[in-house]
């Protein structure tokens, strides 16, 4: 599958990264004139001038083409490779995709089959659409700081651009499913994804509770499930442990591994709703068991029977045993000819059964634009021709 990529800073290189993981020729396009995509420049930490650990981290596997979609001779190459493509997926302004002739419409004479993923803040059409938007007003709008942190805390976010990284997801889904459409039926299509509906969406079940039966759900103490207990972060001797007995089964077991089987047959304790209406008390006999030994202890004594987690920062996580054990980071080599060290990087989330996947870190600004430009029949000299006009 080829992705012609209109896109920049994080959400949609990320869609269209995990594209590129799995095999699509993603060609990333670059304005010259801005010198390349913002990630390219988003600090604090780099590697070299426009080559910052962001873009890297949203970038590898994919190819780097520099052209400029203004100018109108930008605009017949653009053509040109969509002629030859699957797809487009772009994260512009929700009224940009038009002006810039990147939707379907503009394109369908190019490529009747061409598929166009757009990725907007609030959508390409409603009062919003030419709103610029981004994760953590997402989040703010839609609810998520209402729901995280302490109840007698300030609002709070998540830790993580978790509505740009999901919008990106959903991006690259619905451009796969707008491809798997158009190679049955010949005819290809807009397909749209928006900031706010995915944030709006993820409220999922708790959405359900209050378009049903009215329910308002706040911020539980420390980052407790709202039904179901124990599920919730519990104090050990050092520090912290998660524990979440999801299912009754887990009770009497968690029960008998901290020395007190006779909380499983216990009245106040015994089923879901009971330890509910005891959630304090609940809270209270198992800080004080817990805290007689270390987070690392009660995770070797729990693991595999009670699903419990230590709780890391960002450097544990990644130094992890089991992190290593899954292959979770390697290095990601630069290609023949790139300046920079290799960038050690998250591996793609997806197992591939049986096929190596890619492995390549991000691509210097332009450096396929020679080898993709031929495809399309441009030599050298309409290269060196293109260059001195400014359209690459």
């Amino acid at each position: 599958m080829t992705v012609i990529a209109v896109e920049q800073y994080g959400a949609g290189p990320f869609g269209s990264m995990l594209l590129a993981d799995m095999g699509a020729d993603v060609i990333k396009i670059e304005n010259p004139a801005e010198g390349g995509e913002v990630g390219r420049h988003v600090g604090p930490f780099y590697f070299d001038k426009g080559d910052s650990h962001f873009y890297q981290a949203f970038n590898r596997n994919k190819r780097s083409i520099t052209l400029n979609l203004k100018h109108p001779e930008g605009q017949r190459i653009f053509r040109a490779l969509v002629a030859k493509a699957d797809a487009t997926l772009d994260n512009l302004r929700g009224d940009l995709p038009e002006k810039l002739g990147v939707t379907f419409d503009a394109l369908k004479d190019a490529n009747p089959k061409i598929v166009c993923a757009h990725l907007s803040a609030y959508g390409r059409t409603g009062s919003r659409k030419t709103w610029p938007g981004y994760d953590y007003l997402m989040q703010a709008e839609t609810g998520y700081l209402s729901l995280t942190g302490e109840p007698d805390g300030p609002p709070a976010r998540m830790g993580l651009s978790i509505v740009d990284m999901m919008t990106g997801l959903l991006a690259a889904y619905a451009l796969t499913c707008g491809v798997f459409g158009a190679r049955e039926t010949g005819k290809g299509r807009d397909m749209d994804v928006s900031l706010f509906d995915t944030a709006l969406h993820n409220l999922s079940y708790l959405a359900t509770w209050y378009l049903n039966g009215g329910h308002v759900q706040g911020r539980e103490a420390r980052s407790a499930h709202p039904s179901l207990v124990p599920s919730a972060l519990y104090r050990t001797k050092d520090g912290w442990i998660f524990l979440m007995c999801n299912k009754e089964k887990f009770w009497p077991i968690l029960a008998e591994k901290l020395g007190h089987p006779e909380w499983a047959d216990d009245p106040r304790f015994r089923t879901f709703k009971d330890r509910l209406e005891n959630r304090d008390l609940v809270t209270e006999i198992l800080d004080a068991a817990l805290m007689q030994k270390t987070t690392d202890e009660w995770t070797a004594i729990l693991g595999g029977a009670v699903p419990a987690a230590p709780v890391h920062n960002v450097a544990q996580a990644l130094e992890n045993p089991f992190v290593a054990e899954r292959g979770g980071v390697a290095d990601f080599a630069r290609r023949a000819g790139e300046a920079g060290p290799p960038v050690r990087m998250l591996t793609g989330p997806v197992r591939v059964g049986g096929a190596e996947v890619p492995a390549r870190a991000a691509p210097a600004l332009g450096g396929d634009t020679a080898d993709v430009l031929s495809t399309i029949g441009l030599g050298p000299d309409d290269i060196a021709r293109l260059r001195a006009d400014r359209v690459i």
